[in-house]
């Protein structure tokens, strides 16, 4: 069986991995944090002292990191995954990342004589936990082949979307919709709540509507003010959002809607909203925009 490192042990990666031992790979395992590490420690996985260490042990190299900065220090650090010799390694990035920093790195990775595919995905953690992410993958035919053994582990569906940076191009496609539509969800609730109308009412009638996203149903005691986990943040709800618009500006496609989008989710980061859901951005808005009465 071949061994597999896999890097970021955050909300996604730390359900993630343990998947790769109860589907039988031998596993090694590097975070910042340790905590986390002895966690799949504890389950049968080996810790690596660095990534450069991690990069060593492993045939196959799985990267779940929280953005661009991350993924750069973690590949090409001083102790990074290409301090060390890598030819005909495979390496597999999940992250969100820009498409530019995505094509940086995978040239980097084939200069050392080894293959980079990026695959990020789209399910919280709940679905990542179950083995039932939708991955999109931008590989070569070949190199795509190849990890798809390893995808199959995390994925519900495997989506070949073209070579090196379409699996990232796609998921910021698969992103964007969702960004604007709790955008302008909030400013739906915040309109409603202006008239007079109960929050519940609203959103009990909008889920049983045309107007129903398919995950709104789960996100309304979140909306609601019910305590629960975060499933994505505000945080990286902006990050991705600044990557869209990026995209969108190198691609020579005009953005409003997404520029208008990313104002809403700035002004609700800098209203201490960072950490929370991203589907917060209801409760903000709703609270900036409606008079108290």
């Amino acid at each position: 069986m071949i061994s597999i490192g896999f890097l970021g042990l955050g909300k996604m990666g730390s359900v993630m991995a343990p998947l790769l031992i109860e589907a039988g790979y031998n596993l090694s395992v590097w975070n910042r944090s340790s905590d986390k590490v002895d966690q799949l420690v504890g389950l049968g996985a080996k810790a690596a002292s660095s990534p450069a260490a991690l990069a060593s042990s492993a045939d196959v190299v799985v990267s779940m990191l929280t953005d661009d900065a991350a993924i750069l220090a973690v590949y090409e650090g001083p102790t990074g995954l290409l301090s060390v010799p890598v030819s005909e390694k495979l390496f597999i990035d999940m992250s969100t990342l820009r498409p530019p920093t995505v094509k940086h790195i995978a040239e980097h990775v084939r200069s050392k004589g080894a293959t980079f595919v990026d695959a990020p995905v789209s399910g919280t953690v709940a679905p990542a936990k179950a083995g039932k992410l939708l991955v999109m993958c931008g590989a070569s035919k070949e190199d795509y082949e190849r990890a798809q053994p390893i995808l199959n582990v995390f994925g519900r569906r495997i989506i070949h979307a073209g070579e090196v940076g379409q699996g990232t191009i796609l998921k910021l496609v698969v992103n964007l919709p969702l960004a604007v539509y709790w955008g302008s969800l909030a400013e739906a609730i915040a309109m409603g709540t202006q008239g007079g109308l109960d929050l519940q009412l609203m959103l009990d009638t909008i889920d049983d509507s045309s107007a129903a996203l398919a995950v709104l149903g789960l996100k309304i005691p979140t909306i609601m003010g019910e305590p629960g986990s975060v499933a994505f943040d505000v945080a990286s709800m902006k990050k991705d959002l600044l990557s869209m618009l990026d995209t969108g500006e190198k691609s020579g496609v005009p953005m409003p809607v997404t520029h208008a989008v990313l104002e809403t989710y700035s002004a609700t980061l800098a209203g201490g909203f960072g950490d929370a859901d991203a589907v917060e951005v209801v409760r903000y808005v709703t609270e900036q925009m409606t008079d108290p009465r």
